[in-house]
């Protein structure tokens, strides 16, 4: 008796079945002179797959599987199908050549499966990387330590397939955004490629990686961040942005030639970070109530200065939230515009001669009452930016020096003259950035020895009131170290400030004799701190250490 066997029976059907319908492609393709694809015999690039969201490629019937730079091939059911064509025309649109192929509908259930591998990013226009909240919220959600990222990444770099790439790529943004890093850097050696990360100003090592990996990531962030592959030896400057949420978080590209191969650092402009109110920055109630009366004042400019990463733009804007009101007009040009006020018109300047200068003399012919300068680069601007002060605007700038004193012969420097450059500046500023230690872990020390020299010789120097207000001197903290903080023993940062008023006195000694150490002398009488003193008065109330204010500014015996 024979025994009839249902399911082998259906598998034979199943493949007669696939089989009439690759032939019945193949015949379909040559009709309307396009090339035939069988999927299941290819691989699918998941690259190229993530150019079509899921939903357009199911409703356009059609899937990507291949791309080299913008040349996109793409396999198709029907090509005449008016979807088909409209999710097409939308590549093109994007600057994507296609190359179509027909397929048959197993071949592109094949694809389409492939989507649970492609990462979770997609490229929707030149300059942009949108990352779906989903996911990216998901990876957040892992990643709670330096640890986490360097597992994950791991992971991914033992996996050999073909789709890690992007994924190691997320995975890095991911952890950024997740721990608060500020800068991304990933540096190729002799027989290794390192990531560190920026984290509070210092930076961190994550892991590191073989050099074919590196050179596939560097690929697809100069793609992503529309610079040219073939340029080697030149450096490079680029941008692409991150949609999370309802925000837009813009990575800035630096990629620099070296000894082995290019190096790059993606800058983090993360709008949560800048986003402080002037009162959480750290300013001394002394000096804070000053700066709220200056920003009060109709004209005049407020200068904050320091160095390159101790916070000047989030001070700016700190300011700008400050003195916003429906009933005035604030206009600013920054480089780049990393966090969007309501209510402000804000330009951004670029490399095609539309800079600080150009972006000043063009703001000042639409009426406005307040104008922030991101920076004073050169002689022109300072010029109509002091200019600008006089006739009745507010502004606000940032210079490089380094002390609030320094501000003054810079100017100087820049060709302004004295007795102007006075009437003009309302308040000179400097600040930095100190790491402030960790409240779950740091440790309580008695002040002692060289520690003990340091902190009585700037109480020494303290205003008699600001003397009599400390509740501490025989004890600080140090850094110990746990899984909240990454076991650096500091969790975020704050300010350090100084300033000087432009007072009589200071006025004098800038017409007479422009020394940072002369103007200093003249601004003591204020009783405004100094950034040493801050620091110190920050370290007996337990809000940083010794050695981090050390590192930041010199103190000295």
């Amino acid at each position: 008796m024979v025994q009839f066997d249902e399911d082998r029976q259906k598998l034979k059907i199943n493949d007669l079945l696939k089989k009439e319908e690759e032939e019945l492609a193949q015949l379909l393709a040559s009709r309307y002179g396009i090339s035939y694809i069988d999927l299941l015999t290819v691989a699918i690039n998941t690259d190229a797959l993530g150019l079509i969201k899921e939903e357009d490629a199911h409703r356009g019937k059609l899937a990507a599987f291949g791309m080299v730079d913008k040349k996109i091939k793409v396999a198709v059911l029907s090509p005449k199908s008016d979807t088909t064509k409209e999710v097409l025309t939308e590549l093109t649109e994007r600057g994507y050549t296609t190359q179509i192929f027909m397929s048959s509908t197993a071949s592109l259930e094949k694809a389409w499966n492939t989507y649970k591998d492609v990462a979770f990013a997609h490229e929707t226009k030149a300059g942009a990387l949108e990352i779906s909240n989903q996911q990216i919220l998901e990876v957040i959600n892992q990643v709670k330590s330096v640890g986490d990222i360097k597992k994950l990444i791991e992971d991914l770099l033992a996996s050999n397939k073909s789709y890690r790439i992007s994924k190691i790529l997320e995975i890095i943004l991911a952890g950024s955004l997740s721990i608060g890093a500020s800068d991304v850097h990933i540096e190729p050696e002799e027989k290794i490629v390192r990531i560190r990360y920026r984290l509070d100003g210092v930076l961190t090592e994550i892991l590191t990686f073989d050099s074919e990996t590196f050179g596939l990531l560097l690929s697809r962030i100069k793609l992503l961040s529309g610079l040219k592959l073939n340029i080697k030896q030149d450096a490079q400057d680029g941008r692409f942005s991150i949609k999370l949420l309802e925000s837009d978080i813009e990575i800035r590209t630096s990629v620099l030639p070296g000894a082995y191969g290019e190096s790059i650092v993606l800058r983090v402009l993360n709008p949560k970070n800048i986003a402080v109110p002037l009162e959480e920055l750290g300013i001394h109630p002394k000096l804070l109530k000053l700066l709220e009366q200056e920003t009060e004042r109709p004209d005049g400019m407020i200068l904050t200065t320091g160095p390159t990463g101790s916070g000047k733009t989030t001070t700016l804007y700190a300011f700008l939230r400050r003195v916003y009101s429906p009933g005035i007009k604030i206009i600013t040009i920054e480089d780049p515009i990393e966090y969007h006020l309501p209510g402000i018109v804000q330009t951004q300047t670029n490399d095609k001669g539309y800079n600080f200068l150009d972006g000043l003399r063009s703001a000042l012919r639409q009426d406005p009452d307040v104008i922030m300068v991101g920076e004073i680069r050169d002689a022109e601007t300072a010029a109509i930016a002091i200019n600008s002060a006089q006739t009745g605007h507010l502004v606000f700038s940032t210079l490089h020096t380094n002390n609030a004193a320094g501000a003054f012969p810079r100017l100087i420097d820049l060709k302004i003259n004295p007795k102007v450059l006075t009437s003009a500046i309302n308040i000179s500023l400097a600040q930095r950035l100190l790491r402030k230690l960790c409240i779950h872990c740091k440790k309580e020390v008695l002040i002692e020895g060289d520690a003990k020299i340091i902190i009585d010789k700037v109480i020494a120097t303290l205003p008699p009131d600001e003397r009599f207000q400390l509740r501490n001197t025989s004890k600080m903290w140090v850094p110990a170290g746990c899984e909240k903080c990454n076991s650096t023993g500091y969790k975020g940062r704050i300010g350090i400030y100084e300033a000087i008023l432009t007072d009589e006195a200071v006025e004098q000694v800038v017409i007479n004799n422009p020394s940072e150490r002369e103007i200093k002398k003249a601004a003591i009488p204020q009783g405004i701190l100094t950034m040493e003193q801050d620091g110190v008065i920050k370290i007996l109330s337990g809000v940083t250490a010794l050695d981090e204010l050390a590192r930041v500014i010199d103190v000295t015996e």
